[in-house]
């Protein structure tokens, strides 16, 4: 495991019990950044919890990736890396929940 995949890790560990309890048949990734170019910080792949009608047994695992390389040329220092992997999780994570980027917005979290 990278030294970024570690941190990532960390921080998943460290969010609430009431964000993370929910989470279902989903899994988190690291990758160096999008195969298309875009700058991003992260990407959620999946059905929103909200948008599920029939979702069951044998559907593939909804993915958080979290892109090493934006995080790095962004952060000037290890305290700023970790805040802002912790702020892409939680970003991440309430696509998952069907919290779109206008309620985001809202909460400060994008």
């Amino acid at each position: 495991m990278s030294d970024f995949e570690t941190l990532v890790t960390d921080e998943l560990d460290a969010l609430p019990d009431e964000m993370i309890d929910g989470l279902e048949n989903l899994i988190f990734v690291c990758e160096d950044a999008p195969e298309n170019g875009e700058s991003l910080f992260g990407l959620y792949e999946g059905v929103a919890l909200t948008d599920r009608g029939q979702y069951g047994f044998g559907e593939l695992p909804d993915r958080i990736i979290i892109f090493r390389q934006a995080h790095i040329a962004a952060c000037a220092t290890l305290e700023d890396l970790r805040a802002e992997v912790h702020t892409t999780l939680v970003h991440e994570i309430a696509h998952f929940y069907g919290i779109d980027d206008a309620q985001l917005h809202e909460l400060g979290w994008a």
